[in-house]
């Protein structure tokens, strides 16, 4: 069993949750809950469609992948050690390709956790 963490600003912000919290369709929350649940089951065995590495050379980052009819929900995170999952941000998707900016941020977080807890 794996851990879900979201990560925190400095300023104690809780982007992911904030993102979650803002979700107003009734369906697409409950299965982005269930999604978030799978990733806890099954941590870095949990494939695709589910989760998706993101290709990039700053290191190892994924997306949760959630769709309920034309919605779509993108969840970064990262793992670290002991089975724990860091989520870092959110967003609705609305055009094809994943926005630079967000991909941007997810990694700004991960690397502020890292330096925060010496990893």
């Amino acid at each position: 069993m794996w851990e879900i963490e979201f990560f925190e600003t400095e300023n104690t912000n809780v982007p992911v949750l904030n993102f979650i919290e803002s979700v107003n369709d009734i369906k697409l929350k409950a299965k982005l809950i269930r999604e978030l649940e799978l990733l806890e089951q099954f941590g870095d065995q949990l494939k695709a469609p589910h989760t998706k590495p993101i290709n990039d050379k700053r290191g190892q980052l994924y997306e949760l992948r959630v769709q309920q009819s034309t919605n779509i929900i993108r969840i970064f995170f990262f793992f670290i050690k002991n089975n724990r999952i860091i989520l870092t941000n959110g967003f609705i998707k609305k055009r094809q390709k994943t926005p630079k900016s967000e991909i941007n941020l997810a990694y700004k977080y991960k690397t502020q956790y890292e330096k925060r807890y010496k990893l």
